[in-house]
């Protein structure tokens, strides 16, 4: 079987060419005009990031991918699930004034944005893992799969869990509906901070499952026996007192978003994108982003997405650690033990080799590539 190709250029530009240009050259060159795109609705998966966040990708980047697509006769969106955590992005209003408010809109990216999974996160569709090993079923936020052909925009850098944050994650944990994200997370429950909870009952209203009673302190409690992990409690509570546990190994959990990528991608054509820029040490999902651990090393196209990380990987493990960062500070310490790799030098208890074993275990794609550089 050939190796898969993952197509790369750095960020050098000549005078008048704009860096969107040239990523618009690179998928093309990658080959996104072979898919029959002429009338079809096409979903473009980005990280519209969090309110205060500075790493994300400009919007400018998806516009340039947007244009492709419409070049090639496609209908694009851009799209992203709401969150589990509390934040800016845990319903639809709140994730689309975040998207806008950090420069995504029809305007600067030519396309309508949607939120796949709904206005409450609960707006979501059972689909099939092949090969699946953990999961018989994925919960994918329904636009996504309403779509005829899915591209994935991702920012590539350092994870808190997953080590780093890539085509898998982008894909995998980002179109996961909040049950999705909730399964993914192990417990698939949540529970209640009751110095945050206001005793409103919103959340009690919103439940299937008649899971949620009211103590006699007036404070929400989620009856495990009963609580089918839906994620809707969180997303009614204005107060943020409801979360997921969130407390599973971060091997296990990328296992679980290489089969929700592998729901994701089945069935139909995908491509995949990635920009190693702003490497910071922690997702877009953190209201804040500190200085980058890496330098900036270019942008990258594949079909595959398991090839796609791994070629991301690899050029990160050859470049030099900026002294000024998370990951120049722990290799400056005295008690610096060398991991062998950036993503665990950086945040020691971090599993990533898994995520891409399992993808390439069940079949989403091969760790084994072709480097094409475009100059």
């Amino acid at each position: 079987m050939a190796n898969s190709k993952v197509y790369f250029t750095d960020f050098r530009t000549g005078l008048g060419v704009s860096l969107t240009a040239k990523l618009q050259k690179l998928i093309r060159m990658a080959g996104i005009g072979d898919i029959d795109m002429d009338g079809k609705f096409v979903a473009i998966k980005m990280h519209f990031g969090e309110l205060g966040n500075l790493a994300f990708l400009r919007p400018n980047y998806a516009k340039a991918v947007a244009d492709v697509v419409k070049e090639l006769g496609g209908l694009p969106f851009l799209t992203d699930c709401n969150t589990l955590y509390p934040g800016s992005r845990k319903h639809a209003l709140e994730h689309l004034d975040c998207a806008n408010i950090n420069g995504f809109n029809t305007v600067t990216t030519g396309c309508q944005i949607i939120i796949a999974d709904g206005l409450r996160g609960t707006d979501d569709i059972a689909v099939p893992v092949p090969n699946g090993e953990l999961f018989e079923e994925a919960y994918i936020g329904r636009a996504v799969m309403d779509a005829d052909i899915f591209i994935s925009l991702n920012h590539f850098k350092g994870h808190e869990q997953a080590g780093f944050g890539g085509a898998i994650k982008n894909i995998g944990m980002g179109c996961g509906s909040r049950a999705g994200k909730m399964l993914q997370h192990k417990s698939g429950q949540p529970e209640v901070n009751e110095d945050r909870c206001r005793g409103c009952r919103r959340c009690a209203k919103e439940c299937g499952s008649d899971a949620i009673v009211y103590k006699e302190n007036n404070k929400a409690w989620i009856d495990p026996d009963k609580c089918k992990g839906c994620g809707r409690c969180i997303g009614a509570c204005g107060f943020d007192a409801i979360s997921n546990k969130n407390d599973d190994a971060p091997a296990l959990l990328g296992m679980r978003m290489a089969e929700y990528a592998a729901a994701v991608v089945g069935g139909r054509p995908h491509f995949h994108i990635s920009l190693i820029t702003d490497v910071s040490p922690n997702c877009d999902c953190h209201g804040e982003n500190d200085a980058p651990i890496l330098p900036d090393i270019g942008m990258l196209a594949s079909f595959d997405p398991v090839a796609l990380d791994q070629a991301c990987v690899d050029l990160c493990q050859k470049a030099e650690p900026i002294r000024n960062s998370q990951l120049g500070d722990n290799m400056a310490s005295e008690h610096f033990h060398d991991h062998g790799d950036v993503w665990h030098n950086s945040n020691p208890n971090v599993s990533w080799a898994e995520t891409l074993e399992h993808a390439q275990k069940i079949g989403v794609g091969s760790r084994e590539y072709e480097l094409v550089v475009m100059k």
